[in-house]
């Protein structure tokens, strides 16, 4: 069992385009994808018309649940933008996608965490706002339940896997679109992947055991950089173009 995992892409179509040429370089067929997948100053409708004709497996963001359960008025600077963007019909794709979702009978889907789409899962933010890798407790609490020996998670935009004591693996893909972004809660924080790569990773079962390859792929961030500027983004056009926020 071999197959992709794709998250965070944010409306950023160029670097879902390079993603999925890599994808498909690797001979690789099957794809999952963790959400978060439109919201952002840069171009959702591209961007979904990508994702709805891809054979992929989908679960919601909260970005994405962000769009379905607000008025326009109550959204961010991130999600109106996509809203407005979107027709009546892509919207209904989007409301057809679960919050989790099993693939494959072996691998358990999520956003975030299982029962919350904006709680970090692999990281803990401190309240000097540091991001930290989570204490390997506070990680295993969220897995309890989940019978799967793979599990995925997204959200923080950070690569990341986490073996839990009893075998299971936890791994974040890192962002397809968004390698930098900034936060309110639960304290400010700032969360910094240090590249403008796309990122996405590949999952494979062999002898038993699963194994992860973290993949950084180059694209033309500079484009998306200055479509972030250009849509009154400066800090995301600044995080597109470097993986940094500052």
């Amino acid at each position: 069992m071999r197959f992709a995992a794709i998250a965070d892409v944010h409306g950023n179509y160029l670097a879902l385009e390079a993603v999925l040429a890599d994808i498909r370089a690797h001979d690789i067929v099957d794809i999952v994808n963790l959400g978060d997948m439109l919201s952002g100053p840069l171009d959702a409708r591209r961007t979904v018309e990508i994702l709805m004709l891809l054979d992929a497996e989908h679960v919601l963001g909260n970005h994405d649940r962000y769009l379905l359960d607000r008025p326009p008025e109550k959204m961010g600077s991130w999600d109106r933008p996509a809203y407005e963007a979107l027709d009546a019909a892509q919207l209904d794709w989007l409301r057809t996608q679960p919050t989790t979702r099993v693939f494959r009978g072996q691998v358990f889907l999520c956003h975030a965490t299982p029962g919350n789409d904006e709680v970090y899962w692999l990281d803990t933010v401190h309240p000097d706002g540091t991001v930290a890798l989570s204490p390997l407790d506070r990680i295993e609490q969220f897995a309890q339940g989940i019978t799967q020996s793979l599990i995925l998670c997204a959200h923080t935009h950070l690569a990341r896997a986490v073996r839990l004591r009893d075998g299971r693996l936890v791994v974040n893909p890192g962002s397809v679109g968004s390698p930098g972004y900034r936060d309110k809660h639960p304290f400010p924080h700032a969360v910094e992947a240090g590249t403008p790569h796309a990122r996405y990773a590949i999952l494979e079962l062999a002898n038993g055991a699963w194994q992860v390859t973290f993949r950084q792929i180059a694209y033309d961030h500079e484009a998306m950089a200055a479509l972030a500027r250009r849509n009154g983004q400066p800090e995301l056009g600044h995080a597109l173009a470097t993986g940094w926020i500052n």
